[in-house]
């Protein structure tokens, strides 16, 4: 009840929770481009799952400081660079970002168009997977940045618990606004190009603030946006089976 009392701790726990929904931006832009690729009927289900494993990696990893400090000793040396646990987790998801982003960029624009019945759960599932791997690399930085804010425990969770509560609430709207529109789809996808580059050049130790990051997304989006008022008439992306 002390605590509660201490307006340091509530400052802690707002800024906290501001900087946790600053970072859930990424999280949120991949759970929009994968569920994309689900059923219509599938999607908002798809996505509160997503979302619910966001916060299970978050609390699953602040549950697990002492595994997670470990990370950042040096496994072994490359050309005289030292690599941890974090930089291999880091350069994996990095790669993986890239990799996705540049696929889904291919298959919107040069891919073959399909028709047919979705997957169903099957396609849900293999989204969902993905979606868990990913989560593993945002989370680490969400965790990370919470350890270094705040020093109760109870404030991080509240503040993931916050961040979590305002992905969910936009989220649904996020993903219908990038369905309606073929560019900011592939802005979208951009983004994550730039995220993917952002996690590797960290993981080779070359930090990369992410305000600079998050600054060319908000400009970037800011000019489609105006571009979007003259209501030109959108191309149509190509769509595929769900799972595909």
């Amino acid at each position: 009840m002390d605590q509660l009392a201490n307006a340091d701790v509530w400052i802690s726990l707002l800024s906290l929770a501001a900087m946790e929904i600053v970072l859930g931006i990424d999280n949120i832009v991949f759970i929009t481009i994968l569920v994309g690729r689900v059923a219509e009927d599938k999607r908002a289900f798809a996505r509160r799952l997503g979302i619910a494993m966001a916060l299970g990696s978050r609390l699953g990893l602040l549950f697990t400081l002492s595994w997670i400090m470990k990370l950042t000793k040096p496994l072994f040396t490359v050309a005289s660079h030292s690599l941890s646990g974090r930089d291999l987790i880091l350069l994996g998801g990095g790669l993986f970002l890239i990799f996705k982003a540049t696929m889904e960029i291919h298959h919107k624009l040069e891919g073959a168009e399909e028709s047919g019945a979705a997957t169903g759960m099957k396609s849900v599932t293999a989204v969902v997977l993905q979606i868990a791997v990913v989560d593993i690399v945002f989370s680490l930085d969400s965790v990370i940045t919470a350890v270094g804010m705040a020093d109760q425990l109870w404030v991080m969770i509240t503040a993931m618990l916050i961040s979590v509560a305002v992905m969910l609430a936009f989220a649904g709207a996020i993903g219908s606004f990038v369905e309606k529109h073929p560019s900011i789809k592939i802005l979208a996808l951009s983004f994550l190009l730039l995220i993917g580059m952002m996690l590797v050049g960290e993981s080779l130790g070359q930090h990369i603030p992410k305000g600079y990051i998050y600054f060319a997304m908000a400009f970037s989006l800011s000019v489609e946006m105006l571009n979007l008022r003259r209501n030109a008439k959108a191309v149509k992306l190509r769509q595929q089976i769900p799972g595909a």
